[in-house]
């Protein structure tokens, strides 16, 4: 007679990642540039968020739900990193509110919110916190209730800590983020350089295209070839979509972009499809009319900073 198995099976991890990104951002600024604001650097987020994901599979033996990225942006309208951000496997961006002063507004609710929906709902069994504040700490107990295990993370601080002690108290492990981890994706922000280039040494947006040979569709046998949208029609169209833009997502969003002129593949399928529909037909039979669009666009940023064509403002 065979005797059943009365041994308890491991049930294997799911679990989520939560990232502060205001925390993360400025301690690790702090530790490793001493800067005091996020204007001061730039960070490579993508390269960050999979080595984040990669660090803690190294941890959790499990199943990834996934990373939640919690952020702000002016009116909650998403800069062009939060952007390219959003468009990463197993990423969801949360955006809470960026008010006059530059404070967060917001985002410590949306943390909060979702780590005990997670726990209620017994949709992980583990939940990887990368954050500071003491705020948490309800949640983190809430979540403790529902029988999830919350492992919190932090950036190593230049001196004392950076973290609040009660939440360090509260998770069941801690972790800290090392600097040396950390260095690879943030650098110093370049700083503006007051350069005006002669008129006759600056080429135009569309002298930098130039090189490029259009690519002209061809009609098939018996057909007469479409004729495309003309030049100027559709720079105007670049340099409106442009100007809202500027006026829409704010001068330090679109600031960006510079120096160009190639723009990341989220922000010029963005301008493809806006000047589609103030045009009111499609340019995807005309590349070369794609150039134009972009020589339109960026005739109007660098309008807007003052700009000679590859001058940096960052």
């Amino acid at each position: 007679m065979a005797i059943p198995d009365l041994m308890p099976h491991p049930v294997a991890a799911k679990y989520a990642v939560l990232v502060d990104v205001g925390y993360l951002y400025a301690a690790a600024g702090e530790v490793l540039l001493g800067a005091k604001e996020r204007k001061e650097y730039r960070v490579a987020a993508d390269e960050l968020i999979q080595s984040l994901q990669k660090h803690a599979e190294e941890r959790i033996s499990g199943e990834l739900l996934r990373i939640y990225w919690y952020d702000a942006a002016r009116d909650r309208v998403p800069t062009v990193d939060q952007r390219v951000i959003a468009q990463l496997p197993w990423v969801k961006v949360r955006l809470g509110n960026l008010n006059a002063r530059g404070q967060q507004k917001g985002v410590d609710a949306q943390i909060r919110s979702d780590l005990e929906a997670l726990a209620r709902h017994h949709a992980v069994t583990d939940t990887i916190l990368l954050a500071g504040d003491e705020d948490m700490v309800p949640a983190v107990e809430a979540a403790q209730a529902y029988g999830v295990r919350i492992h919190l993370w932090g950036v190593e601080p230049p001196y004392g800590t950076n973290q609040a002690e009660r939440l360090v108290w509260e998770s069941d492990t801690v972790e800290v983020i090392t600097a040396d981890f950390l260095r690879p994706f943030f650098s110093r922000a370049p700083q503006p350089v007051p350069v005006t280039p002669p008129a006759a040494a600056a080429p135009s947006p569309a002298q930098v295209f130039a090189g490029r040979a259009p690519v002209k569709p061809h009609a098939k046998p018996g057909q007469v070839a479409k004729l495309g949208p003309s030049r100027p029609r559709v720079e105007d169209v670049g340099e409106h979509v442009a100007q809202k833009w500027i006026l829409t997502r704010g001068r330090d969003n679109i600031r960006d972009l510079l120096p160009g002129p190639i723009l990341p593949t989220v922000i010029d399928t963005e301008l493809l499809i806006e000047a589609e529909k103030e045009l009111g037909h499609s340019l995807r039979p005309y590349p070369e009319a794609r150039v134009w669009l972009r020589d339109g666009f960026w005739a109007r940023v660098y309008r807007e900073f003052d700009l000679g064509v590859g001058v940096s403002s960052k």
